[in-house]
């Protein structure tokens, strides 16, 4: 007997502690609450969020694997295993869209492999919402992650994005770690040009949210936005 596989979610999470029914569509919380198998970054966080969703059963009768940084090749082909045996899996990642700069786009990728349909499902993504406010270029842009740690190679990459960005007229979308937020900031002001536009997208989607759009030299002369230990999205556009 052949056993048609299960559909593979891609169920999206607040970004912090935000109501879930402000930023999540009920048809999205409503197939969130009737999963029993789900592959999580942290199964801790992913209990709680189902919890606040009011899951139709028992949390401890729920099924969770781990998906995160440390887990390795070699291990996704067992994530897989509830949908080839015909049940629907939810991935969850700690915060927004799954498979946006997030691990799960890994088993994603086998999924297609293997024939199992994906379907992603409509929430907050912080990298999306930034670009939204940001009233830069959305016709052209790239996400670059985390830059690098070392001051000489941050500095470099900044000249190079920003290059970049002028020669595409492309905006250059970039993050950081929250306690770092300040250092990467005072960098950015450093080392782009005065003309060069600068947006600090903060707390998206959460009643503290802040996020500005200003030139280099706008932002130099009024005083710094608070960013540390905040989460925060920066985005740059060079002028041709």
């Amino acid at each position: 007997m052949t056993i048609t596989p299960g559909t593979l979610y891609l169920i999206p999470c607040t970004l912090g502690d935000s109501p879930f029914d402000q930023v999540l569509p009920q048809h999205v919380i409503n197939i969130a609450r009737t999963l029993k198998y789900y592959v999580v970054e942290q199964t801790k966080t992913a209990r709680q969020f189902l919890s606040a969703l009011k899951h139709e059963l028992p949390i401890q009768t729920l099924h969770f694997a781990t998906l995160n940084e440390h887990t390795q090749t070699d291990e996704l082909a067992g994530l897989l295993t509830p949908l080839l045996a015909g049940f629907d899996v939810g991935i969850i990642s700690e915060a927004g869209c799954p498979g946006i700069a997030d691990p799960g786009a890994t088993l994603v990728d086998l999924a297609h492999r293997k024939g199992i349909r994906v379907i992603p499902l409509v929430g907050p993504s912080s990298i999306l919402l930034a670009l939204m406010a940001s009233g830069m270029n959305g016709q052209c842009f790239a996400f670059h992650g985390y830059l690098p740690i070392a001051e000489a190679d941050r500095n470099k990459m900044i000249g190079t994005l920003e290059t970049e960005s002028a020669s595409r007229h492309q905006t250059q979308l970039f993050i950081e770690t929250p306690y770092r937020n300040d250092k990467l900031f005072r960098a950015l002001l450093a080392h782009c040009r005065p003309q060069t536009r600068l947006c600090v997208a903060t707390d998206i989607s959460l009643a503290s949210e802040q996020i500005q759009t200003h030139s280099i030299l706008q932002w130099k002369s009024q005083a710094a936005p608070q960013l540390n230990k905040r989460p925060s999205l920066f985005l740059l556009l060079a002028n041709r």
